[in-house]
């Protein structure tokens, strides 16, 4: 079980996103959550991107500083998965 950084519930990792820091400090979506580096999880909606990011738990889940331009990508690329 893991708890979305978005709006704290506990669901099963299949049913999550990942959202990975890689060694390299890159910001980017695992859709296999099998990739190395440190995670954040969020459920598959666009609601749960947004609270993360007002909240900054994204930041604090991955332990740095995130740009707007990373945000961006990551919202279109969370929208692509919440249509599914």
């Amino acid at each position: 079980m893991r708890r979305c950084i978005g709006c704290g519930e506990m669901k099963s990792k299949r049913e999550m996103l990942r959202v990975l820091r890689t060694t390299e400090d890159e910001i980017i979506l695992d859709a296999t959550g099998r990739k190395n580096g440190r995670g954040a999880y969020l459920c598959r909606s666009a609601d749960c991107f947004q609270k993360a990011v007002k909240s900054r738990g994204l930041e604090r889940s991955l332990k740095t500083m995130i740009p707007a331009e990373v945000y961006e990508s990551l919202e279109k690329e969370i929208e692509k998965f919440a249509e599914k």
